[in-house]
């Protein structure tokens, strides 16, 4: 049982001891914290609330939502929505932050606090440490009786974040509505089991088939969107009649993509193949973070434009687009930002700009893939126990391979001749992530695998 506090917000599982755990004593205490932090004067706060399906997620919402209330903010909760929804309707009802209740790709028994500020977008780090000294400290004062905040369900947000896509220029739904496509999606028992088939039928598809669409947060696989998680729907897709199949996360901001013969299209594609589209018809800068894979950067040279590398996460992938005027990016996990309809990763824009190339191109989704460069990443984890010192760990990688080019920035980089090795600790889980890329799986993996021999022989040491 954990509970982790970092830039991706509040993450922990449910049940067990305060301060151990994700208990409703934490959840009111961080929300408390979070209000305190966003309240600058006497004017009453608005935050928008929505969470995904989880078991645990009603109980949690109710929590946030009486306590923001005694707090004195007006609470506009969304009910059963999505991360990317939550984060429109802050812009959209000019709330002063927003709080997300989902643990994204975590097993059903945890879930997390992930804050929002005035901009619909996650809060900084160094925000984030702010809102733990508060709550460290307990410097939160609750509302009288005559100034308790108010209570609205709003329950049109998804129907409304789903409009603005529609009304995107390069959304074309005349195109996606003539190519009559069959589509397979994965909604793996979250709001995406809302948000895939409406968003589908207002772009005008008819022959959708549902998989894990009960909306119950009981994930029938692992809800990460990876290939080993993915086999129902791409045997699904091998024995029937579909040009495309989508999978999303349980908070849906996440997609992957499926072909039409049931093959992987690559999560770390889903981004270039949107990218490649936004930049046939718009000239502008990319991003996407240090774990990514090389070929967004290919990409962008061909169509001339510059590419930069952020640390991973979304506030940093953000922060990198602001600071380049990127007209496209995100993180190599499927997470497209698309900042024509806002600042965050979104799989519901995802899906329609990538309908709308392969409506407007005539090409099936394998031939897309086969326009890009053949990079493969090979993903792979260490776990920690308590006492390791991570940044002891860190260090004596660096070291040992100072004759490469190697980057901090998150954690290290270590760039070879054959491809590139990124280890750094996770945000959300007591993991590091080890990531390798090379023209060939095989290198990727020789090279994490080395990498990772190198960490164990270190703790032992």
């Amino acid at each position: 049982m954990a509970l982790i506090k970092s830039i991706s917000g509040i993450r922990g599982t449910i049940g067990g001891k305060v301060g151990e755990n994700l208990t409703p004593p934490d959840v009111v205490q961080f929300i408390s914290a979070f209000f305190t932090f966003l309240k600058k004067n006497d004017t009453p706060l608005t935050i928008v609330v929505g969470r995904d399906a989880r078991v645990s997620g009603e109980i949690i919402n109710k929590l946030i939502c009486s306590t923001l209330q005694s707090l004195g903010a007006h609470v506009i909760d969304l009910g059963l929505s999505t991360t990317p929804t939550v984060e429109m309707t802050v812009i959209g009802k000019q709330a002063d932050g927003g709080v997300i209740l989902t643990a994204s790709h975590n097993p059903m028994h945890w879930n997390a606090l992930k804050l929002l500020n005035s901009d619909g977008e996650f809060i900084s780090a160094d925000d984030g440490e702010k809102v733990l000294k508060i709550a460290e400290e307990q410097r939160f004062d609750f509302a009288d009786i005559q100034h308790l905040g108010t209570y609205t369900l709003y329950e049109d947000a998804i129907n409304d974040h789903i409009d603005k896509i529609m009304a995107l220029d390069l959304v074309d739904v005349p195109a996606i509505k003539k190519a009559h496509f069959s589509i397979a999606i994965d909604c793996v028992n979250s709001t995406g089991g809302i948000a895939l088939p409406l968003l589908l039928k207002k772009l005008g598809v008819t022959k959708v088939k549902v998989l894990n669409g009960e909306v119950n947060g009981v994930f029938a696989h692992n809800p990460e969107p990876l290939p080993e998680h993915l086999h129902q729907i791409a045997e699904l897709i091998k024995k029937g009649n579909f040009h495309v199949g989508f999978v999303v996360d349980p908070d849906v901001d996440r997609l992957a993509i499926i072909t039409e013969d049931g093959n992987m299209f690559g999560e770390e594609y889903t981004l270039v193949a949107v990218a490649d589209y936004i930049l046939q018809h718009k000239k502008g800068n990319t991003v996407s973070n240090l774990s990514s894979t090389r070929a967004l950067r290919d990409i962008s040279q061909k169509y001339d434009v510059q590419y930069a590398a952020s640390a991973v996460g979304e506030v940093n992938v953000v922060a990198k687009m602001k600071e380049t005027g990127a007209v496209i990016g995100g993180e190599g996990n499927g997470g497209v930002i698309y900042p024509e309809l806002h600042y965050g990763r979104d799989a519901l824009v995802g899906i329609a700009l990538f309908l709308s190339y392969m409506a407007k191109t005539g090409d099936y989704c394998s031939v897309i893939r086969r326009k890009y460069p053949n990079y493969y990443i090979s993903k792979n984890k260490i776990e920690l126990r308590p006492g390791m010192d991570i940044q002891a760990i860190l260090a004596a990688i660096a070291t040992k391979y100072a004759d490469n080019e190697v980057n901090t920035i998150d954690g290290v980089k270590i760039d070879f001749r054959t491809g590139w090795v990124h280890l750094r600790p996770s945000n959300t889980e007591p993991i590091i992530r080890v990531y390798a890329e090379a023209e060939t799986d095989g290198i990727a993996q020789n090279m994490a695998n080395k990498i990772i021999s190198d960490m164990r022989e270190f703790l032992h040491s």
